[in-house]
């Protein structure tokens, strides 16, 4: 068995006016691909698999027009050398937004189906963040979601996709793919799977999956930020039984729909001020405060400084704010290096909407370790050290800390942008906040300009009615 495989990998706000180059992905080409960790798994099949391209960034704003037909090309070439394969892995996210174009991964996708013909089965492993269309659909044979929200089944995701490909291959079982738009677009922070009603829905998966002529049995949450028609929920199901795949997704489409308004936050909310007031005010300790508005691994920019000036505003002393992207405020720390004071403007270097901050600051500490991939700043003032970096970045897992030599779980409080917790900060929380501040992620969804949906969509509308109808891919149409 021969199976080509790569793909194109973040997820886009159209709200976020900074655009996504070459240079702010993580490209792997050839050969590079089959040693790289992330598809480290696929040694594990009877197969060999043909790398092809991967691309795969931070989350952000729409991406270049030229940046996205280059990454096409070079993966079209590269797989068009292999053919004829007997199948095609795509590993995608789901929610690419490139400008002046309509459905990226649906232009992805039917570019390949082109290419390397309507007999070659193409399997797709997608983030639950991704927007699906029929256009997407009628181009592939297989298609499985994550079924975590924080993820931590990417590996098992991917997995998933690629045994339905092989097992389809060994056998010369055809499966299809069906599914079922919700219309219902949420942020992930009101669906985390580790929360209800979320966490019951996508309970119900594994069993789905055992029932016979399912080969997979997927559940979309979408991707609210992205005002483009697509944008939705959806239950998709992959197999052979097109009659059960039909029935089971109009029964989990309507169990969701019917939850849309269960749907709640995991940790205490409140505005920014509030959220800083009740971090000061906390008994126990680290407060981790979420600055929701502005996670960059949402699509948020990443440069705001809202949070900071209230910080300050309201003396809050032994805090962490990792961190707001600043590319001169860094260069200008670098530049008068270790021990020096500055007065600085810190936030909206990106996107001059964002928050700013006039302050005196000491820099306490540079980094540019090439594992940050970003150069990196240690900033003080008063009771509050500010990283700094050049780059768009999160500060999400325990070892970005460590690479500064800052312990999040002794600080009183951590400020980070990001929705929910990842799991390394989840556990260190005591307690966890979420600021609802603004910004081109905005949590309070229903305030952001809505002007491209085609139908009433779930919160923006409220007053219509819903019942789900299951959809057969064109190729399992065409198959029955």
């Amino acid at each position: 068995m021969r199976i080509a495989f790569g793909g194109i990998h973040t997820e886009c706000s159209t709200y976020n006016p900074v655009l996504n180059y070459a240079d702010d992905f993580r490209i792997v080409r050839g050969d590079e691909l089959t040693t790289n960790p992330y598809f480290a798994f696929l040694q594990d099949y009877p197969a060999e698999f043909l790398p092809t391209f991967h691309a795969r960034a931070i989350a952000g704003g729409p991406v270049a027009r030229m940046t996205y037909e280059d990454f096409k090309q070079d993966f079209l070439t590269r797989l068009a050398a292999y053919l004829p394969v007997d199948g095609v892995y795509l590993a995608m996210h789901g929610a690419v937004y490139v400008e002046g174009m309509e459905d990226a991964e649906g232009d992805w996708i039917s570019a390949t189906r082109e290419l390397v013909g309507p007999d070659c089965p193409i399997t797709v492993s997608y983030d639950l963040h991704g927007n699906v269309t029929q256009r997407i659909i009628d181009a592939i044979d297989m298609f499985s979601t994550y079924r975590t929200a924080p993820h931590i089944d990417v590996e098992e995701t991917m997995r998933r996709s690629v045994t339905m490909l092989v097992k389809s291959l060994q056998t010369g079982i055809k499966p299809g793919v069906v599914w079922a738009p919700i219309p219902v677009v949420l942020p992930g922070e009101r669906t985390s799977t580790e929360d209800e009603p979320a966490k019951s829905l996508y309970a119900r998966l594994p069993a789905i999956n055992e029932i016979e002529g399912i080969w997979d049995a997927s559940l979309m949450v979408g991707y609210v930020w992205a005002d483009e028609p697509r944008a939705t929920a959806a239950a998709i199901m992959t197999g052979t039984h097109a009659d059960v795949l039909a029935e089971q997704a109009a029964n989990l489409a309507l169990a969701y729909w019917q939850a849309r308004d269960e749907f709640r936050f995991g940790c205490a909310t409140g505005s920014i001020t509030e959220c800083v007031s009740m971090a000061i005010a906390s008994e126990t300790a680290p407060v981790i405060l979420a600055d929701s508005g502005d996670n960059p691994t949402g699509g948020g920019v990443g440069d705001r400084a809202d949070v900071l000036a209230e910080l300050i505003r309201q003396n809050a002393q032994d805090v962490i704010v990792a961190g707001i992207t600043d590319k001169p405020a860094t260069e200008a720390a670098f530049a008068a290096g270790e021990g020096a004071t500055l007065h600085l403007t810190v936030g909206a270097s990106l996107d001059p909407a964002g928050g700013k901050v006039q302050a005196e600051f000491v820099v306490k500490h540079l980094s540019d370790d090439a594992r940050s991939l970003a150069k990196q700043a240690l900033l003080q003032t008063g009771g509050i050290t500010l990283v700094v970096t050049d780059r768009r970045r999160p500060y999400h897992n325990l070892a970005d800390f460590a690479l500064l030599g800052l312990d999040p779980a002794a600080a009183k409080i951590v400020v980070v942008k990001s929705g929910y917790l990842s799991p390394e900060l989840a556990p260190l929380a005591n307690p966890n906040l979420m600021a609802l501040s603004e910004g081109v992620v905005d949590q309070y969804v229903e305030r952001l300009a809505r002007k491209r949906k085609l139908q009433p969509a779930y919160p923006f509308d409220t007053d219509f009615s819903f019942l789900p109808v299951s959809r057969l891919s064109a190729r399992f149409l065409a198959a029955k």
